[in-house]
């Protein structure tokens, strides 16, 4: 019969270490999703073009973002430079690497946010006198971030979790913080319990808040 005892108390103590964590894993969540949405913005109107070198560019990215691991772009990030000469910190390749993935995914999110727009909404702005940059950024941009808002969140909860990733290549957060604090007592199942559900709790918080804001914007409409 399988017996095991569990020593709380062991976690507890290092609790401290697993929220440090925890912080580091938000901070590079919130970045990572910052920089992909500003890079995923002109990728996907890059991606409605019929043709052209930035159409081009673009699917590349795509494409190479959205079928390729996460852990195989935090190893080209962090490694792959390394490899020809660019030194980047762990937490800067971590960075990279998820902003590159979260660009490519929220590219197509925005595409598809972009496709539900009215073209009438473009060619009435454009005879109020706004220019075409004013127009998406006062009229159009707006309506997209509407109809995309819960597939976005998806993709925040996604990155969330892709970060753990970093532990790979030594970043200190939740995840490799509960591997560096586990390895000194060997109490593995408590320690990772307990980094399992400061990560759901952290979710379930990101999609509380998302639904009151949806509930806000329902209620103004």
């Amino acid at each position: 019969m399988f017996y095991y005892t569990f020593y709380w108390s062991v976690v507890w103590n290092k609790l401290p270490v697993l929220l440090e964590g925890a912080v580091l894993t938000i901070g590079a969540t919130a970045l990572s999703m910052l920089i992909g949405t500003c890079l995923a913005l002109p990728l996907a109107l890059m991606r409605r073009r019929s043709a052209g070198p930035a159409h081009y560019f673009a699917t590349v990215w795509v494409e190479v973002s959205r079928n390729t691991p996460a852990l195989f772009q935090i190893y080209m990030a962090y490694f792959g430079l390394g490899a020809i000469g660019i030194d980047v910190p762990s937490f800067a390749a971590l960075l990279v690497a998820i902003s590159f993935n979260n660009a490519g995914y929220l590219a197509e999110i925005f595409r598809g946010g972009l496709a539900s727009v009215a073209p009438t909404q473009m060619a009435a702005a454009r005879s109020l006198g706004l220019s075409t940059p004013r127009t998406y950024l006062h009229v159009i941009f707006p309506q997209v971030f509407v109809l995309v808002f819960f597939p976005f969140i998806n993709q925040l909860n996604w990155a969330l979790l892709n970060t753990s990733l970093g532990s790979i290549i030594g970043v200190r957060e939740l995840t490799g913080a509960t591997q560096a604090a586990q390895s000194e007592s060997f109490r593995t199942f408590e320690f990772f319990i307990v980094a399992a559900a400061i990560y759901y709790m952290i979710s379930k918080l990101i999609t509380l808040g998302a639904r009151l804001s949806a509930w806000r914007l329902l209620s103004q409409g």
